[in-house]
């Protein structure tokens, strides 16, 4: 057999295939898993940084210095359930919440989770944190830069007490008036600590109602025009410096009440552009006039008009110029923003505290924030190599198994080819419990019963041999012995080959009988058949025989049984089982037919016919083949002593065909009785 078609490939590969499914899907579920809880304990510790952070930056923005930020920290960390820490630019530390222990202090990351300043903001921590720098929530510049300067940094700008209680009684005053007109109007205090007025469906957006004068709210206090002077100073210094026209800086108010600086004038630091030479002024000399040398002419279809050569021309340098002015504009805006950005920095410096590294780490020292599912050569080695020998014990698990599947079929295959040679086949050895088992005990009963049905078979053969060779023996001796003389050829040689010869027709015709038996071709013609008289017709036939062998021959009947039957077999079966008794009755003894109705049983009512004799009896260790063809309890072969071994095989057949059932109960030396039970209807 091929190697791929074979039982033990099959269920390696299908093995393998499951196995390496399994794997693939385990991994990719574990992976999906993994990955799925990493991004969520990312976005947490995410959302948890973003939070110490800007807690830590509203802070810095707030004191001039970090006196007092251990308590903050503290409380972040117990709230978090994380290490924090702030250290200077030179690690010296400010604030952890591990402790000031220098040992702790040596176990911080080469790497700071985050720089708190709130000059330079983290602009991911605080898109993170959800704030929009530079927005209008506080100071900005207006000048389209990145305002990377906390909105809760307003240094000189924080109204003190007095202007706060004033423009908040104002502010008051104007949400009164708004709220009756109809609109829900709050006041709000930003940053700075100055007022402005929102509605709860518009959070973040100012309410301006000239009805009610709210405009009022707009005005600047002397603390707000003063700071707007200094920052307004310093800018002019700094664009003095890189040598252009200073920028005047003008104050607004924004969302959420907080003043706005924005460049009320930007210098306009750029070349004025240079006219383009008119046509045919080529080399002459500065403010010499060109003028034309003939007069123009009409234009015609097939000249074109004057100067229409030297438009592209034109407007080409007018592209040019435009283009040098827009990059002198820019250059202009991204240098006073440069210098608004410094003087807002310097401005604030004094009132916001230095810059820190922050360190956000778990409590062993680790930085979950930065873990993440990415699996390096080492842990993926070691995958492959688990999942490799995963599947190879997988493999040979299979292939144990397999191989303890296989060989009892492989056992069972070369004995069913010896079986088909004719050679004697051993017993396949079952050694297990299972189906294999059950197949093997299966194979070795059919073994067994073929070769007893072959050790029956030659037998037969040798017994109809030996049945057949007797008479015909005998015959042949008689018919030389006339031929030659030696006999007269009188009435008594005669009727002695008449003898042989009708012995030679009874058994050629109980064979025949079996083969029809065997073949299912024994037709049976039924018709309703009076049991006793059935019984008493046997009895007369054999009366004569019974009479010869001093045996008393009798019928009995036990009531009036019916029965529907073939009366030419019946009477053979019957007849059968009396010449057996007779047979096997010594001198003196008693043969007993009797009929009897039976009991309902399975198949509704029966009739029972009983042959009993006082003869010789049966073994028990004989009972199991009384019916076998050519069995006899006597294994002489003369007719003297027994038949030719097929009348009882004959009578088995005979009932079954009728639907009945023959049985024999026996003792050694009291005599046999067999009993025959046919159903009332065939």
């Amino acid at each position: 057999m091929p190697v791929r078609k074979s039982l033990l490939t099959r269920l390696l590969v299908v093995s393998v295939l499951v196995s390496v499914m399994s794997i693939a899907a385990t991994a990719w579920l574990a992976a999906q898993t993994t990955s799925g809880a990493i991004r969520q304990e990312q976005g947490q510790v995410l959302a948890d940084d973003a939070r110490i952070y800007d807690k830590l930056l509203g802070l810095a923005a707030t004191r001039p210095s970090w006196r007092g930020a251990d308590r903050t920290v503290r409380e972040l960390a117990a709230g978090t359930g994380r290490r924090i820490a702030l250290t200077t630019q030179d690690r010296k530390v400010i604030a952890d919440s591990a402790g000031r222990d220098p040992e702790h202090a040596a176990r911080l990351p080469a790497r700071p989770s985050a720089v708190v300043d709130p000059l330079s903001v983290d602009t991911t921590l605080a898109a993170a944190r959800g704030d929009t720098t530079g927005s209008g929530a506080g100071l900005g510049t207006g000048t389209g830069a990145v305002d990377r300067i906390d909105p809760r940094a307003v240094g000189p700008f924080r109204l003190p007490a007095r202007e706060r209680r004033d423009l908040r009684a104002v502010a008051e005053k104007y949400a009164e008036c708004l709220r009756q007109r109809g609109i829900d109007a709050k006041v709000v205090v930003g940053p700075s600590g100055r007022p402005s007025l929102e509605t709860p469906d518009d959070p973040g957006v100012k309410v301006t109602d000239y009805s009610c004068g709210t405009q009022e709210l707009d005005v600047f206090t002397a603390t707000e025009r003063k700071a707007l002077d200094k920052v307004n100073k310093l800018a002019e210094a700094c664009m003095r410096r890189k040598g252009s026209e200073p920028v005047k800086l003008g104050l607004t108010i924004s969302r959420g009440g907080a003043p706005r600086l924005y460049p009320a004038s930007v210098p306009p630091d750029y070349p004025e552009p240079v006219p383009s030479p008119a046509p045919g002024a080529e080399g002459l000399a500065d403010g010499e006039a060109t003028r034309p040398t003939e007069q123009p002419r009409e234009p015609s279809l097939s000249t074109p008009p004057a100067g229409a050569a030297d438009r592209p021309a034109e407007e080409s340098a007018r592209r040019a110029d435009a283009q040098r002015k827009d990059e002198a504009v820019n250059a202009a805006e991204a240098l006073a923003a440069n210098c608004v950005d410094s003087a807002r920095r310097e401005q604030l410096g004094p009132y916001v505290s230095s810059g820190a590294l922050l360190f956000i780490t778990s409590p062993d020292g680790s930085r979950p924030s930065e873990s993440g599912f990415r699996l390096s050569g080492a842990n993926t080695t070691r995958l492959v190599g688990l999942a490799a020998a995963v599947l190879a014990v997988t493999v040979a698990a299979t292939a144990f198994a397999a191989t303890r599947l296989t060989r009892p079929l492989r056992a069972l295959t070369t004995a069913t080819q010896r079986m088909k040679t004719g050679e004697e086949t051993e017993p396949v050895p079952a050694r297990s419990a299972g189906e294999i088992s059950q197949l093997a005990a299966a194979f070795n009963d059919m073994a067994a019963h073929r070769k007893a049905l072959e050790e029956q078979r030659k037998a037969m053969v040798s017994d109809v041999a030996h049945e057949l060779r007797t008479p015909l023996s005998n015959i042949r001796g008689w018919l030389e012995a006339a031929e030659d003389g030696v006999v007269a050829t009188d009435p008594e040689l005669v009727t002695s080959l008449l003898e042989e010869a009708l012995l030679l027709q009874h058994i050629v015709n109980d064979l025949q009988d079996l083969a029809a038996a065997d073949a299912g071709t024994l037709r049976l013609h039924r018709e309703p058949v009076r049991a006793v008289e059935l019984a008493e017709q046997v009895v007369a036939a054999h009366q004569a025989r019974a009479d010869a062998a001093g045996v008393r021959l009798t019928a009995a009947a036990e009531g009036d049984p019916w029965l529907t039957a073939d009366p030419l077999r019946l009477r053979q079966a019957i007849g059968n089982l009396v010449s057996n008794a007779i047979r096997h009755t010594p001198e003196g003894g008693r043969v007993t037919v009797v009929c009897r109705c039976a009991d309902a049983g399975p198949d509704g009512p029966g009739v029972v016919v009983e042959v009993a004799d006082t003869g010789t009896g049966i073994s028990a260790k004989d009972l199991p083949h009384v019916f076998d063809r050519f069995w006899r309890a006597d294994k002489s072969r003369t007719r003297a002593t027994g038949g030719s071994g097929l009348g009882l095989a004959i009578v088995r057949n005979l009932v079954h065909a009728h639907g009945g059932t023959v049985s024999v109960r026996s003792e050694r030396g009291k005599g046999s009785v067999f009993t025959v039970h046919l159903p009332v209807t065939g």
